[in-house]
């Protein structure tokens, strides 16, 4: 009896000792699963705010250019100075007065235009009333410039009516989209000789 009482009490202290290590086993696995549920959970509420805020950083970041101020389509009206110098052998010879334009860019690049003036020619009034240009330009949008050439002709008269044809260049700088200050300079040129011409004014677009 005392040999199967010791056997029994050997046995029972194994099991108890075998139940809590399984308990401790069970307890530290739960744990590890609790830890790692905490972690999870923490990363997926950490991640979309890191997201969010790399976002909004890199929005910030992002500079939004200014609107180009030169139209693919517009209307011009020009008001301007002008003065013809240098003339030889022509019913032009040299003055200066003003005048008016008018101009329609019917794409980026390209536009058609019409312009009356009037200038003083040896005590002479001079007039020209019938002027048509194409113009070429290449807007400068970052700088608010346009460059541009023009090619073009018409008819003047002071008494004698005479035909020309005239080519030149300028440049146009824009305050705002619809404010601008212009100047060119061109070469007329015909039967009535040659002489040199200057514009300088402003134009408004629409």
């Amino acid at each position: 009896m005392p040999v199967i009482r010791k056997i029994r009490e050997s046995t029972n202290r194994r099991l108890t000792k075998t139940k809590t290590r399984m308990k401790k086993t069970t307890l530290g696995r739960g744990a590890c699963i609790a830890w790692i549920g905490v972690l999870s959970l923490a990363a997926a509420s950490f991640t979309p705010a890191l997201a969010g805020t790399e976002m909004k950083s890199f929005k910030d970041k992002v500079v939004v250019g200014d609107e180009c101020r030169f139209r693919d389509t517009e209307f011009q009206v020009d008001a301007f100075y002008t003065g013809f110098f240098g003339g030889k052998h022509t019913a032009f010879s040299t003055g200066s007065g003003g005048g008016v334009g008018l101009n329609f860019f019917f794409a980026r690049y390209f536009g058609i235009g019409y312009e009356a003036s009037w200038y003083d020619n040896k005590n002479n009034a001079e007039h020209l009333p019938l002027a048509g240009n194409f113009f070429f330009r290449y807007p400068i949008c970052s700088l608010n410039l346009a460059p541009y050439v023009m090619v073009g002709g018409g008819a003047a008269w002071d008494g004698t009516c005479i035909g020309y044809g005239d080519v030149g260049a300028g440049l146009e700088y824009r305050f705002t989209k619809n404010i601008g200050l212009f100047v060119d300079g061109r070469y007329f040129y015909g039967g009535s000789g040659s002489v040199g011409n200057l514009r300088s004014g402003l134009r408004f677009a629409f």
